[in-house]
């Protein structure tokens, strides 16, 4: 049934070009929240080293302060449930794809000691229409890369989120790209398991009007809270919060 779905996407790939185009004529390209992408929120040792990395979400595209951006919200949480002291990093870039992270930006990042990433990737790879087989290749190669990197880090994947939900998205042009988005979450979540990875669920966007930023794509602050909150459990695993 899956692949009769991915194949009616192709058969309606004219609908998703005309209307793709319709949304960038109307969507304005927002930039990435100003302020730091390095942190340390101070704690008890040993410390925890979070790397946030990924495509425009990554990047807290969507809200002007990165301080409120994914990175910076799962950190404060994590420091909550821990006491432990967090340093993090947001390394988020706009449009980016699993083989662009792969080939362009993971060779360029220096080895730090991270404990935990986050992957926030796919929602590009979904959005310009790369089959499956590309994805399990590009994706699956950035997971082997991170391994390599970081052999001890927690590697938690967000999957794709829901297309239909996001305002920006005209009905028929969400329905398109929801299709392909669950081929992919399927995909990456088999690549997860098999490569020492964790999928995380699917973040579920119950009001995608406080969720979403202006541009009807992209978070809003209170989205990348809600984002945190839904991660920071994936985050810390079997990890002990400290006794309140």
């Amino acid at each position: 049934m899956q692949r009769l779905l991915a194949l009616v996407t192709w058969l309606a790939f004219p609908i998703y070009v005309w209307q793709g185009l319709g949304v960038r004529r109307r969507t304005s390209r927002m930039l990435p929240a100003q302020g730091p992408i390095l942190h340390e929120i101070p704690g008890t040792a040993p410390g925890i080293a979070l790397l946030v990395l990924g495509d425009s979400s990554a990047a807290s595209v969507g809200i002007e302060q990165s301080e409120f951006g994914l990175a910076a919200q799962l950190a404060g949480l994590i420091a909550e449930s821990t006491g432990c002291s967090v340093r993090w990093r947001a390394a988020g870039f706009n449009s980016a794809t699993s083989g662009q992270i792969r080939d362009y930006v993971l060779p360029n990042l220096s080895a730090d000691p991270w404990t935990h990433i986050v992957l926030a990737i796919g929602t590009n790879d979904t959005k310009n229409f790369h089959s499956v087989p590309r994805f399990k290749k590009e994706f699956g190669g950035l997971l082997y890369a991170l391994r390599a990197k970081w052999p001890q880090a927690r590697v938690v994947w967000s999957p794709v989120l829901e297309f239909t939900r996001a305002p920006a998205m005209p009905p028929l042009l969400g329905k398109i790209l929801e299709i392909r988005a669950i081929a992919m979450n399927r995909m990456g979540e088999r690549l997860c398991n098999e490569r020492g990875a964790v999928p995380a669920a699917r973040l579920p966007i119950t009001d995608p009007q406080a969720g979403f930023a202006s541009d009807g794509f992209h978070a809003s602050e209170a989205g990348y809270r809600a984002w945190a909150e839904h991660l920071v459990d994936f985050v810390l695993g079997d990890e002990v919060p400290i006794p309140i």
